[in-house]
């Protein structure tokens, strides 16, 4: 979801990205090892490296760094905590544009680590000969080559799921399912749905998955090269999600979820709400019997499609975590040492969060067994396998520019807020996409 005057806050950084990077030039990596052998001289022969990542700490990170610092006392790594939204973003955008400390940042979508290399703040990892991405990685990665190289490593496994409360789907007579439409969650949502209560919630991150999980595979423009987002299925997802706010009442109205900040994980692990859109994230809290103690069971279900055929439909996925080194740092070599590391195991601590190493040279058991804990016994762990591993769906990452999200997201939440009707909305969203096109030719 976009917030207010997060657009004009964004024009502002690219003209502040502008003016950096036409100072700048990028400089060579020839030329940043020179400025940090100068600045590890003046510093008593510690580098200190920053790492920005959306991941609180306490899930994983803070273990991570402390692991390497205590065997790497040359190079210290500290983490800085943003909250992976749009302010969050934001914060991190001008951090790197303003000179602030930032030597390595997650990027949690191809629309963001895109903009970030358009603007000029990402290292182009092709000079570091001596890792090999496709190989490590896997075919997947690929999906994370921007003007096909490699400005970033992506890290982890991208799972985005339903989370289920199994106890709820037993007490209704409901399975579990393995492959549903938009239109069966919805009937879920109706039969779990208890007196004023929600049937279904979602994260905002996923919200919007559905839309680009068709045009992923369609194509975000027609063969004429006009916008696609009036698409039969960008409708039905429009009307479906519009009929379960207003007229079922199993899901929260958007308006409502965004001004007050709805805590959707701890609506669903307090038992509050049945079903959730979420990704593997989730599993920091489901872990955290502290902060969010439960007594119910846990089953993941795949990402509902609007698609009726099977066969055409495509799923969120792939791999995430895209970690990107900053073009202006001054330890370019040793933020790719902490990256090698940190991709071919050292990121272990962070499969307790739900985020399992994508390399194939870490140890995935330990990782599974590091991700569940002693809470085992808390999850459907079938769903949980086949979910996260099993699901041969065909997976995509969401390429389309962070530009065309603001301005689709700003017409379908007036439609959503009930200022402005379907067949407007649709029409807006085209005529808005079009004229992006216009001045974006590829």
């Amino acid at each position: 979801m976009r917030k207010k005057g997060w657009l004009a806050g964004f024009v502002s950084l690219v003209l502040i990205a502008g003016v950096v990077s036409g100072c700048s030039g990028g400089g060579s990596k020839g030329e940043a090892e020179g400025v940090a052998g100068n600045a590890k001289a003046a510093s008593g022969g510690v580098v200190k490296l920053k790492m920005w990542g959306g991941v609180p700490p306490e899930a994983g990170p803070q273990e991570v760094v402390d692991a390497w610092n205590k065997d790497h006392p040359d190079v210290q790594v500290e983490y800085v905590r943003y909250v992976n939204d749009d302010e969050g973003n934001l914060k991190l955008d001008t951090a790197i544009m303003t000179g602030q400390d930032v030597d390595l940042f997650v990027n949690y979508s191809a629309s963001q680590a895109a903009k970030r290399v358009a603007s000029g703040a990402t290292a182009d990892l092709s000079s570091f000969t001596d890792y090999n991405i496709d190989e490590k990685m896997g075919p997947e990665a690929a999906d994370w080559k921007i003007d096909g190289k490699y400005y970033g490593l992506p890290t982890t496994k991208s799972s985005f799921f339903v989370a289920l409360n199994k106890d709820a789907l037993d007490a209704a007579n409901l399975p579990v399912p393995k492959d549903w439409t938009w239109d069966e969650m919805r009937e879920y949502a109706k039969k779990l749905k208890k007196g004023d209560g929600y049937g279904f919630i979602q994260n905002t991150e996923p919200f919007v998955d559905p839309i680009d999980s068709v045009l992923s595979k369609e194509g975000y423009t027609k063969a004429d090269g006009a916008s696609n987002l009036d698409h039969p299925l960008v409708r039905k997802w429009l009307e479906s999600l519009y009929g379960m706010m207003k007229d079922d009442k199993t899901t929260p109205p958007l308006g409502e979820q965004l001004t007050s900040k709805m805590p959707v994980e701890q609506m669903f692990l307090s038992g509050e709400v049945p079903m959730l859109n979420i990704g593997a994230w989730l599993l920091r809290s489901s872990n955290n019997f502290t902060d969010y103690p439960r007594d119910f069971k846990i089953a993941f279900a795949p990402v509902p499609r609007l698609e009726e055929d099977a066969a055409n439909y495509v799923t969120r996925g792939g791999l995430g975590d895209y970690i990107s080194i900053n073009a202006k740092s001054k330890y370019q070599k040793e933020a790719w040492e902490f990256l090698k590391w940190y991709a071919d195991g050292g990121m272990a601590p962070m499969a307790a969060g739900g985020r399992l190493p994508a390399s194939m040279d870490a140890d995935q058991d330990a990782a599974l067994k590091s991700m569940l804990g002693d809470k085992g016994d808390t999850y459907d762990q079938e769903s949980l396998m086949y979910v996260m591993f099993d699901n041969k769906t065909p997976t995509f990452v969401r390429t389309v520019p962070q530009e065309v999200m603001d301005l689709r997201s700003q017409e379908y939440e007036k439609y959503f807020l009930g200022s402005q009707d379907l067949n407007a909305t649709v029409a807006a969203m085209v005529s808005r996409h079009n004229e992006y096109l216009k001045s974006n030719p590829k």
